[in-house]
Formats: C-alpha cells, sequence, structure tokens
C-alpha cells in the first residue's frame, strides 16, 4: 500500500495534461482564431489545419506517454485493484474512457487530413482530394463534434485519476478491502468496520 511510483505516475498525468490541455486549446483558441483570420472557408481551413498538424506529434507523444503511465500503474497497483472494493469499477471506467478518447482523437486527425487536402491550395493535394473527394460541410460538423469531444472525455479522465487518488487513501483502502472481503463471504457474519478505520 505504501509503494511509491513517482516516475509512472508523473508520466500518466503529464501526459494526460497535455492531451486534454492540448486539445481543449486548440478546440477553442486555434479553431477560433482560424475563424477571426480566415475571412472563407479554404483560408480558415487551412490555418486551423496547419496549427493541428503541428500539434499531432506532440499530442502523440503525450498520448504514449500517459498510456505507458497508465500501463505501469495499473500492473503496479494490481493487487490492489482485485482486493478493494470500488478500484476495479473505477479502472473499468477509465479504460473505456481512454479508448473513447483515443478512437475520437484519432478520428478527428482523419478528418481533419481530410480538410486539409480538400482547403490545400497546392496542385498535389488537390489531386490527392480529387482522388477522395469528400462532403466537405459534412466533414467539417463531424469534425467540430470530435475536436469537443475530445476534451470531454480526456476531462473525464482526469476526474477518474482524482477518485483513484482518493481512494488510495490508507482508510479507503482498508475500508474497500473490507467490504470486498465481505462481499465474497456473505455468509458469514463480519462486523463493520469501525468508524475510527474511515476517518481522513
Amino acid at each position: 500500500m505504501s509503494t511509491r511510483n513517482t516516475m509512472l505516475r508523473s508520466l500518466h498525468d503529464v501526459g494526460l495534461a497535455a492531451w486534454f490541455g492540448g486539445s481543449l486549446m486548440g478546440a477553442v483558441g486555434l479553431n477560433g482564431a482560424a475563424r477571426d483570420e480566415g475571412g472563407t472557408w479554404a483560408t480558415t481551413a487551412r490555418i486551423a489545419s496547419s496549427g493541428w498538424a503541428k500539434w499531432t506529434p506532440v499530442n502523440a507523444a503525450a498520448i504514449a506517454t500517459h498510456l505507458f503511465g497508465s500501463g505501469g500503474l495499473l500492473a503496479a497497483n494490481a493487487p490492489r485493484v482485485a482486493a478493494q472494493q470500488g478500484v476495479a469499477a473505477s479502472t473499468l471506467a477509465k479504460t473505456v474512457l481512454t479508448g473513447a478518447a483515443l478512437a475520437a482523437t484519432a478520428y478527428s486527425r482523419v478528418l481533419g487530413k481530410k480538410i486539409e487536402l480538400a482547403a490545400s491550395s497546392d496542385p498535389q493535394d488537390a489531386e490527392k482530394a480529387a482522388k477522395h473527394p469528400i462532403d466537405t460541410d459534412k466533414a467539417q460538423r463531424h469534425l467540430a463534434y470530435m475536436q469537443w469531444a475530445v476534451p470531454a472525455l480526456t476531462g473525464g479522465l482526469v476526474v477518474l485519476n482524482a477518485l483513484h487518488g482518493e481512494q488510495q487513501r490508507p482508510a479507503e483502502q482498508v475500508h474497500g478491502v473490507w467490504q470486498r472481503a465481505r462481499s465474497l463471504a456473505p455468509h458469514m457474519n463480519m462486523p463493520s468496520v469501525p468508524d475510527w478505520h474511515l476517518t481522513h
């Protein structure tokens, strides 16, 4: 219960912070600035696409960092996940939310690349776009939804991370392990944990 995982926790938290913060800044700041300065659809799309393209490698590194730290923490905390009531459920919720955030991020990039090609003034890009024509209005709407979905989903991960921190309090661990033991042995007349164990 007292083992420290400072490096893994740092990788997990810094990666998630960059993923959440970058996606929120892009949806609010970059897209907003592109709309203000673009004038036309093509110019607005080029400005936004250029900014998102420059952020993509950093975002990919942030996601990889987060996933590495998250996997390491899961392995380190596997005994507690199995033994403490409530931790497995929150871990499952976090896994599902992470998968959804990854899917939204990947889909955003696919849509963004298609719009980038459609709006480009480069003849080679125009040729590529002509081979794979898209409904730009529909793609733009879907991209806007996804670019807001990513900070919403990663924000949810931040909240679940806070919950995991609370579950690591010594009193919470004692209570959770006791409750798991009671649930596995319902036929036994086990007393409740004294109130003083639950004092934070």
